[in-house]
């Protein structure tokens, strides 16, 4: 029989614990340990885990810790459910944006100094942000499209404005974030067909490497599927774009949809799902695809994945879409594009997009100096 080093270094690890407990503990104190809780493994490896005490991470600044407790004490608004009514989700948009994005933008305002402004581009709303006192000169002939975050039912002229200001001011870059046709009122390909729709228009005044896409959350994952779109268009690659808060995989899943809900919100993790299910959005955006379709989940096709231009992922170790971003970048590696990753520890879903955060700030400046080293001049 041949053990494998792993096996070697946990036995090992085991002896030497074993060792140093017998002699840090007097014979007349060895009193019978109480029994640990059990962790038990179905057979189909699902696995039970006993109640644990997990602290915030050590690595991470107060300010994080601070808003860490607030998410876990303060939940967001509950969320629609798959059926619901289209008043439902009207009053979910409604308190999200009142509750959780108004406050973000206020403050984004008093922080950054932009202009903000709006345009119709091929038919769709976009808001438009640029530096107050103008784009840096290098930037001239360089745009951002930033796509939404939002589950693909909510976020349009409010979490655009999250994801845009901070990019537009640091970067010095006028970015334009997309009012997209999401659920419950539209299906797929809906979103696809309007980034498709408005970046056709921009490369009338912009040459496709000079255009950078990003989007956190849902406009991660629509980015990815942007970038299949496209390839199925025809349509020439853009210079770069950013994957945050997600993967080029449907919904969520992997290790970090069970890990993230209870260590970052407070909340208890989902049933288990298939692999390549994706779970149900909200809003039935993705009602009646295939989760494996590369128009869907383009992380799932290697041919698809190769053709992709220069990707940032971002994400964190207590972001639901953590094992997404891991497996898409994986994926981008094996496929032999051109791929980054950021993985901040200890945090959330979004949080580079958390006003007043030094984490936040650190990883907009790692956003701001991807595009700038990766868009044409």
């Amino acid at each position: 029989m041949v053990t494998s080093p792993m096996c070697l270094i946990a036995s090992l690890g085991l002896i030497l614990l074993a060792g140093c407990a017998n002699q840090a503990v007097a014979p007349a104190q060895q009193a019978a340990a109480p029994e640990r809780p059990k962790i038990i493994v179905d057979a189909d490896d699902t696995i039970h885990i006993p109640p644990i005490a997990v602290p915030a991470s050590g690595f991470i600044s107060p300010e994080a810790k601070a808003t860490l407790h607030d998410i876990m004490t303060h939940p967001y608004p509950p969320i629609p459910g798959a059926n619901a009514p289209l008043e439902d989700y009207q009053r979910g948009r409604e308190a999200l944006n009142r509750d959780v994005y108004a406050p973000m933008i206020a403050r984004d305002k008093e922080k950054y100094a932009v202009d903000l402004g709006s345009q119709t581009i091929a038919g769709v709303y976009a808001d438009v942000v640029t530096p107050k006192g103008g784009v840096a000169p290098e930037n001239k002939n360089r745009i951002l499209i930033n796509v939404h975050g939002g589950a693909f039912y909510n976020g349009a002229r409010t979490e655009s404005l999250v994801e845009s200001i901070p990019v537009a001011a640091l970067g010095k870059i006028k970015v334009i974030s997309l009012d997209y046709r999401e659920g419950p009122e539209f299906k797929f390909p809906a979103a696809s067909e309007d980034v498709a729709a408005v970046y056709k228009e921009l490369l009338k005044h912009y040459k496709p490497k000079n255009i950078g896409i990003y989007g956190c959350s849902a406009g991660g994952s629509l980015t990815a599927e942007a970038m299949a779109w496209f390839q199925k268009e025809k349509l020439p690659n853009p210079g770069a774009i950013g994957i945050f808060c997600a993967g080029g995989v449907r919904g969520i899943s992997g290790d970090a949809a069970y890990i993230a809900p209870p260590f970052a919100y407070a909340q208890m993790p989902p049933r288990p799902m298939k692999p390549g299910a994706g779970g149900q959005e909200p809003g039935g955006y993705f009602t009646g695809t295939d989760a494996m379709d590369p128009l869907v989940s383009p992380a799932y096709s290697l041919d698809v994945l190769a053709k992709f231009p220069p990707t940032l992922i971002m994400t964190a170790s207590r972001d639901m879409a953590l094992s997404s971003a891991l497996f898409t970048h994986t994926q981008l590696l094996k496929a032999g594009a051109p791929a980054e990753i950021y993985v901040a520890e200890g945090l959330w879903h979004g949080f580079m997009f958390a006003p007043d955060l030094p984490e936040a700030a650190d990883a907009l400046n790692v956003i701001v100096k991807f595009f700038d080293r990766h868009l044409g001049k």
